[in-house]
């Protein structure tokens, strides 16, 4: 069975841009999505055995540039 996520699950247009308009641009453009996590490049988190569709980790350098593309998961 495939899983799948409400809503706009994905977020390109947001690399090179500063945390707190990617956070905002997700949190405006998927209302499913509850927890927007700003994560520093290098850190580890666990990882998930089942997609999280009310999640989205926003991975940033220190200077505070979105360095991958947010995603729902």
């Amino acid at each position: 069975m495939a899983f799948e996520c409400r809503g706009k699950t994905s977020w390109p247009e947001l690399l090179g841009v500063v945390k707190e308009v990617a956070k905002e641009t997700v949190e405006r453009e998927n209302p499913y999505v509850t927890d927007v996590e700003i994560v520093l490049e290098g850190t580890i988190v666990p990882a998930d055995l089942v997609p999280v569709c009310t999640r989205v980790r926003i991975w940033v350098e220190e200077s505070g540039i979105v360095t991958r593309v947010p995603v729902v998961g």
